[in-house]
């Protein structure tokens, strides 16, 4: 009985969504009120003080304050690109969606912004890139959320760090273990992205697939080496970074003097982006705000702060109009910002009061001696309730890495897996997608986005189970 009160809000809010007979906002809603009684029945002594009303302020709070920091970053995601879109040349055009550039703006473009700035915002500047293309709906939606294929480098790595420091393993090791099945995976987005940009009526021709697929073979070997060789946080810049130049400088090649300053001109604003945060990152023991001391600090450099300052020093080169512009921008944020506090709201619940703990224990004692093989799907639903790279990490990893000791594995090698499921699950999560939903305004519900990408989460468990069988056979051997 306890079990089935433990599942039933993931059940309802799956069957609202997947129905279509409540929005985002609605089903997440419906999931909260039908988490209450799980919760007060599951609450572990430690939680109980104040009882469930004590419980329900507290994580509140909590839930609050962890969804500040992602819808800040989505608000001043909106702010730069409004400011980057103020100063392109008045003469500029939208270009028509091409194959290529839907590509380029979506497994390239969108996912180095998102390894740049990470909290969803890379999909966020994807969709804006294909509206502008003329492409809407579920097949834009869809294709802006195949940007987020990197989400453990997104943001330069913070989700992945907390992973590592909550099972006392090195960084590094944790994001190197977290590379390899994420470069098996950059082999599959390309065929579903080909399948979604044929509903959105731009179909791949075979030549272009050639191509498309051989780039995203060398960022599978640009991820790997940079994890490698360099700091893991740098990885996904420069897997996404490099292949992108040459794919942007392929369709338009700069033509003379006047060409070389507008590529320059508009390259600018992203370069000077990354300096800045890449510059920010750099700051050790930088000033922060830390009003709940088990969770992350807010610090001066974090990524929301250096995307504000950015976008107002953007805004302030072109000042006739700016405050309109902007006020504008964040106008158009306040329904993904609602969505994505709810779903936090959601996770931080079930996970503070132990629920998710206590549904990944009963389907690992339920698979008895395959219990290991609950790894992958664990860490994909983790990845799906909670949102975020970073909440996956916190709500699951010292199950998950207990879960791969059982069969074998190392703790960096199950952290490894469990990072990789869960970061690919938090791209296409409850709250990411009703994001996205909310920023079409259209109508388009997020289970439309879930069955064009479905093949590419399939692929996320059966790399999962296919690294285990390997890691485990070779620790048992």
């Amino acid at each position: 009985m306890l079990l089935l009160l433990q599942s039933a809000p993931l059940l309802l809010l799956l069957a609202l969504l997947l129905s279509g007979r409540a929005g985002p906002v609605g089903a997440c809603l419906a999931a909260l009120a039908a988490a209450l009684p799980a919760i007060a029945l599951t609450l572990p002594p430690a939680a109980e003080a104040g009882g469930l009303p004590g419980f329900l302020a507290r994580e509140a709070l909590r839930g609050a304050r962890l969804a500040a920091q992602p819808a800040a970053v989505l608000l001043g995601g909106l702010l730069f690109h409004t400011a980057v879109t103020r100063l392109a040349p008045a003469e500029a055009t939208p270009h028509p969606a091409t194959p290529r550039r839907v590509f380029a703006a979506t497994l390239l473009g969108g996912a180095f912004v998102e390894s740049v700035t990470g909290f969803a915002v890379g999909g966020v500047f994807a969709l804006a890139t294909l509206r502008r293309m003329g492409l809407s709906g579920a097949p834009a939606g869809a294709l802006a959320l195949l940007a987020l294929v990197l989400v453990p480098w997104g943001g330069l790595g913070p989700g992945t760090a907390l992973g590592a420091a909550l099972i006392g393993q090195p960084a590094q090791a944790v994001a190197l273990a977290t590379a390899w099945p994420s470069a098996l995976w950059m082999l599959c987005p390309a065929p579903v992205l080909w399948r979604v940009s044929a509903a959105a009526g731009v179909p791949v021709p075979g030549p272009e697939r050639l191509r498309q697929m051989g780039l995203m073979a060398v960022v599978a070997a640009l991820l790997l080496a940079a994890n490698l060789a360099l700091p893991f946080e740098a990885a996904g810049i420069i897997a996404t970074g490099l292949p992108l130049l040459w794919v942007l400088w392929r369709l338009e090649p700069p033509q003379g003097v006047a060409g070389w300053r507008r590529a320059a001109r508009a390259l600018a604003p992203w370069a000077g982006l990354t300096l800045a945060l890449l510059l920010a990152r750099s700051w050790q023991g930088a000033p922060s705000i830390r009003p709940f001391p088990d969770l992350p600090a807010l610090p001066l450099t974090h990524v929301a702060v250096v995307l504000w300052c950015v976008s107002a020093l953007l805004l302030a080169l072109r000042a006739p109009g700016a405050l309109p512009a902007a006020w504008g921008a964040l106008l158009r944020a306040r329904r993904p910002a609602l969505a994505m506090l709810l779903y936090v709201l959601l996770g931080r619940l079930l996970a503070g009061a132990g629920v998710a703990a206590a549904l990944a224990q009963a389907a690992a004692g339920a698979l008895g001696p395959f219990a290991a093989y609950a790894l992958p799907p664990l860490g994909l639903v983790s990845g799906l309730v909670t949102g975020s790279n970073v909440g996956s990490n916190a709500a699951l990893m010292p199950v998950q890495v207990a879960l791969g000791q059982a069969a074998g594995l190392t703790p960096v090698q199950a952290a490894g897996l469990h990072n990789f499921a869960g970061a690919a699950g938090a791209g296409m999560s409850f709250a990411v997608t009703a994001m996205i939903a909310a920023l079409l305004a259209d109508g388009t519900r997020p289970a439309r986005f879930w069955r064009l990408l479905s093949p590419a989460l399939v692929a996320v468990l059966l790399i999962g189970w296919g690294m285990l069988w390997l890691e485990a056979g070779a620790g048992r051997g």
